[in-house]
């Protein structure tokens, strides 16, 4: 698999997930806008998208309403769809974790749990193990399959 991606968005009756297309994206902006759009469907906020691509990187993107996205990245690339994520995180050299460990705080992933996941599981079980904890696991384990 190249790469897989999901948006989550909380709603009143719970969260609700969709595959992301992610191959037109040519700027961060075009993430926004994708998350923007799961929000407006679902009416939920926030709005987490979960991306990992070969094994080898994962990416927590975060939407709050008309903010900024926030990112964590567990290996920052500059290349290929990983270059994406790195305008969300800023000068971080190439191989190394970047972004804000902790913009999953409120929804009971700490900082360092994720730090730790981004440098001792795979990426596919790590964002397992972010949506179980976040509470969309199933809503994940449904889009994957």
């Amino acid at each position: 698999m190249p790469y897989f991606a999901a948006v989550f968005a909380q709603s009143p009756q719970g969260w609700v997930g969709t595959e992301a297309v992610l191959a037109e994206a040519e700027h961060v902006d075009d993430v926004a806008d994708l998350m923007r759009e799961a929000a407006v469907e679902s009416y939920g906020d926030p709005v987490v998208l979960l991306v990992e691509q070969d094994d080898d990187w994962f990416a927590v993107v975060r939407l709050d309403g008309d903010d900024e996205p926030r990112a964590y990245v567990s290996t920052v690339r500059e290349d290929g769809l990983a270059a994406l994520f790195h305008q969300l995180v800023g000068e971080v050299p190439d191989g190394d974790a970047g972004g804000d460990p902790a913009l999953l705080e409120d929804l009971g992933i700490d900082p360092d749990q994720l730090s730790d996941l981004g440098e001792r599981a795979l990426p596919g079980d790590a964002l397992l193990a972010v949506a179980e904890r976040a509470g969309f696991g199933e809503e994940f384990d449904r889009l994957r399959d």
